[in-house]
């Protein structure tokens, strides 16, 4: 069940349209039929303008008041608008009518949107407004004459399905562009409930073609998750007295509230199943559109796999096979559409969903092949995997997948769920086939390198388990199933040694080794790096943290062929020619800062504080000296808008270094004039991490990110006495994970136990 024990708020609002329609046909019967004031100097009554004049004609005979909308289709949520159409046939006194129900309504505070027309104004608006048409597609009479709105609606109707073609492309440009705009609800961290992709409007959208006569009326799947959709549209007007539809992170939770939901986690999680169950139905909608609308396939039967042909555009089955007695056709069919890029036809996975036997456990080998088969066909491997998600073949195969399937992950890095994300990075990992020796296993990895979010603790300690089981029940010799499980277990060892560790440290390199073991196991790490990053977003993956990445793997393959660690690299010829200057020296080249001046402590906070003036963000750091001189790399880039001009950025950094600018009087006032944040955030923690360096104490802390975090904690580290060494700094989404490598001044690690106290301690109070 999707919607399980949840409130349902759908018997408030038929109870509310049915108040709303009482009121409205009592406005209007008054409107109507009741004579209008003539004396001498009468003005209007109510707020309504002076009706003097004539004597008009009362009664409700030529006039209708039509509701479209929300309240025509009865969905009417707490903060809803109403939109009327007054229909007339030229009564004179139309306009008379219509002030008679706008000004009570707008005396009410109840939004209102409404126009007077007569039917054949209103069917040629329709012709040309794709909203008044989708509004009077589904209009309801109120009150008043019906065979006005009879008329109305059925000339729209007419016309609707007679110019199908271009009103069906017009509608389907508008979805597209909603899309585009609002994104796709089901993985949208605050999603708009109306326009993102699978909201209400695409299944509005669903309707309309339904009343063309192009595509059968959404199924019951469908309107259940659309009832869904409106619950969660009517709590989030409750708890936020307002007719809004995007659903803001602080509101989460009391919007689960409203509807008997443990959570925001829990709400999230059927606002996605609802999201992509809408989208995946839209998909199928717009298919049928195309094929009747575009004129009918070739016809003819192509063979695409043993008990697999393409049939009019559609991947189905051969005539007479069944799926009875063949429990590997499913993974068969799937994996022939996806290499053909074509979808599988609707009837099709019904049969397969509904008549497929249980693979037998293990998997037999040609089983395991097509799931490889589906998986290396890369992105189009994506709508067939929806499509057996979608028919609950999924779970069947990979009971697992039930544990991670919509769950959301509410964090800006990530742009989908992660079932979602699983099959988003196996199809990114298909470009990277040529480069592994185990082409199988990187795909297999790919697919579950998350599986352990399903269940409590770090992922990649239960994902490991999960993947034993997983592996063997796919019937993988045990040898693949411990590099599978080590991969699992290790996926996110390169990018976070990569961008929280020094490089430079030989104990760096030799950890990483040691806990990958081998050259296969280095390149199928390498490999799901770049596709699970590149599939999180672009926040978890760019090009400094490629080239990171790609640095590290270099210096592991050589460990791991034998060849000890190699030590920290001398200065570069560059470096070396600005060290020879002593001092002061700074050089500017894209989003690389060098830093040159004499060695003291705190130059490389202080440098840090400069560059946060200048709203640049620091994304990583590292020092070097060659005698007394220090040279230290940022990499930067802008927090917003173009980079600084880099004279003044210069100019500035000399400064410090000289001592004649007070950096902490401008962080203050940048920190003065941002507005603070208005969701909560967690608290920072400082950790100091044991045996990750021979010759300084690392220090890895994670905050919230703002303007001058470097320069605040390395600040603090030289009020400890401390020298800031190397830093590794991410930000990932608003979120930093930043790692120091700090030496006291004898230049030796921090070993006295309340020395470590007292330096964690410090941090966190820079911190708050």
């Amino acid at each position: 069940m999707m919607r399980g024990e949840a409130r349902s708020f759908a018997a408030t609002r038929k109870d509310r349209a049915a108040d709303i329609d009482r009121w409205l046909t009592d406005l209007f019967r008054t409107a109507a039929t009741r004579p209008y004031a003539r004396e001498e100097g009468s003005g209007g009554k109510g707020g309504l303008p002076d009706e003097r004049g004539p004597a008009a004609p009362t009664g409700i005979g030529g006039v209708a008041l039509v509701a479209v909308g929300s309240l025509g289709r009865g969905e009417l949520a707490p903060g809803s608008d109403l939109d009327l159409v007054l229909l007339h046939n030229g009564r004179e006194d139309v306009a008379r009518i219509a002030d008679r129900i706008w000004y009570p309504i707008w005396d009410s505070g109840i939004g209102l949107d409404h126009s007077v027309r007569t039917v054949d104004e209103a069917v040629k608006v329709a012709r040309e407004d794709l909203k008044a048409v989708l509004g009077l597609i589904q209009a309801r009479h109120v009150v008043g004459d019906p065979e006005l709105t009879r008329s109305a609606r059925e000339a729209v109707l007419v016309e609707w399905r007679a110019d199908s073609r271009r009103r069906l492309a017009e509608l389907r440009a508008s979805a597209d562009k909603r899309a585009e705009t609002g994104g796709e609800l089901a993985f949208l961290l605050e999603p708009d409930l109306r326009d993102a992709r699978g909201g209400l409007r695409d299944v509005q959208a669903m309707q309309a073609v339904a009343a063309a006569w192009v595509a059968s009326a959404p199924g019951p799947r469908v309107r259940e998750a659309y009832e869904l959709l409106l619950d969660i549209r009517h709590g989030l007007h409750l708890v936020t007295a307002r007719g809004t539809d995007r659903l803001v992170l602080q509101e989460q939770d009391a919007v689960a509230g409203t509807l008997g939901m443990l959570d925001a986690e829990a709400l999230m999680r059927r606002l996605a199943e609802a999201g992509r169950t809408i989208s995946h139905a839209f998909d199928a909608t717009w298919r049928t559109v195309d094929r009747l609308l575009t004129g009918p396939a070739p016809r003819g039967r192509r063979p695409l796999a043993d008990g697999v042909v393409e049939h009019g555009g559609e991947v189905v089955l051969a005539r007479g096979v069944t799926p009875r007695s063949d429990p590997t056709l499913v993974l068969r069919a799937a994996a022939a559409a996806a290499e053909a890029g074509l979808p599988l036809a609707p009837a099709t996975v019904s049969a397969l969903a509904a008549q497929s036997p249980p693979l037998p456990v293990p998997w037999p080998p040609e089983a395991r092949g097509a799931l490889v088969a589906l998986l290396g066909a890369g992105r189009a491997a994506v709508p067939v995997w929806e499509e057996l998600d979608q028919a609950g073949v999924l779970v069947k195969l990979i009971p697992d997948w039930e544990r991670v399937r919509h769950r959301p992950q509410r964090n800006p890095v990530h742009r989908y769920t992660v079932d979602r994300h699983l099959i988003e990075t196996a199809a990114g990992a298909a470009a990277f086939t040529r480069e592994v020796s185990r082409p199988d296993l990187l795909l297999i990895s790919a697919l579950l390198h998350d599986i352990g979010k399903g269940w409590p603790g770090d992922h990649s300690t239960t994902g490991e388990i999960v993947t034993r089981d997983i592996g063997a029940r796919m019937g993988l010799p045990q040898a693949d199933v411990e590099v599978l499980a080590t991969v699992v277990r290790h996926h996110l060892l390169l990018p976070e040694t990569a961008t929280r560790r020094d490089l430079d440290d030989p104990v760096t390199i030799s950890r990483v080794a040691e806990a990958i073991g081998s050259r296969e196991v280095l390149e199928l790490l390498a490999a799901l790096a770049v596709a699970d990053g590149s599939a999180t977003g672009p926040a978890a993956w760019n090009s400094w943290k490629a080239s990171l990445v790609s640095d590290l793997v270099r210096r592991v393959r050589s460990v791991l062929s034998g060849a000890p660690p190699a030590p920290a690299p001398a200065l570069s010829a560059d470096q070396a020619a600005l060290a020879r200057h002593g001092g002061g020296a700074v050089r500017v080249n894209g989003s690389a800062v060098t830093v040159v001046a004499p060695d003291r402590p705190g130059l490389l906070w202080r440098a840090a504080g400069v560059l946060a003036a200048h709203r640049m963000a620091v994304r990583a750091a590292s020092a070097a000296s060659a005698g007394s001189t220090a040279v230290i790399e940022f990499v930067v880039v802008p927090e917003y808008g173009s980079p600084p001009d880099p004279a003044t950025l210069e100019a500035d950094l000399r400064l410090v270094l000289a001592g004649r600018l007070d950096i902490e009087q401008r962080l203050a006032r940048r920190a003065r004039s941002m507005r603070p944040s208005r969701v909560p955030v967690a608290p920072p923690r400082v950790t100091l991490l044991d045996d990750a360096s021979n010759t300084a104490s690392v220090v890895e802390v994670r905050a919230h990110d703002r303007p001058g975090l470097l320069w605040r904690i390395g600040r603090a580290f030289g009020e400890c006495g401390l020298d800031v060494r190397a830093a590794r700094v991410e930000t990932l989404g608003a979120e930093a994970v930043d790692v120091f490598y700090v030496a006291d001044r004898t230049g030796r690690p921090i070993v006295d136990e309340q020395q470590r106290i007292q330096v964690r301690e410090h941090v966190l109070a820079a911190l708050r």
